[in-house]
């Protein structure tokens, strides 16, 4: 069983930055950052490969937002800017196992760990 931890969630004006973290208590897993506002979907925001060779992003974030992580402190970070309102949601971070291509990193279902989510609320 893998314990994820997502912090660094919070309130902030439309414009501004937020930078989430997700400490894990093993290693060696992909990990995805997935977001979920109410009424709506989980959605896949990006995800890095356990090597950090490979970074996604969905296309909403493209720009604003950068994945990296720290094998030697097991945590991954999602750095977040020029938010918008729409970017309101709780943010959850996710570990995959296996293999991290084809796509198959940006469905919910594919990941084995999640965290228990930070609220993310970005004012107009």
């Amino acid at each position: 069983q893998v314990q994820l931890v997502e912090s660094g969630g919070g309130l902030v004006q439309a414009g501004g930055s937020l930078s989430l973290s997700c400490a894990a208590s093993a290693s060696g897993y992909h990990m995805g950052w997935f977001r979920q506002a109410p009424g709506k979907e989980r959605e896949f925001v990006g995800g890095i490969s356990w090597s950090g060779g490979r970074i996604y992003y969905a296309d909403f974030v493209k720009g604003r937002f950068i994945i990296s992580r720290d094998n030697a402190k097991n945590t991954v970070y999602l750095q977040m800017n020029s938010l918008k309102p729409e970017d309101t949601a709780i943010y959850y971070c996710a570990a995959k196992g296996g293999t991290y291509e084809n796509r198959n990193y940006v469905v919910p279902i594919a990941y084995d760990y999640w965290g228990q989510g930070t609220q993310v609320t970005i004012s107009s």
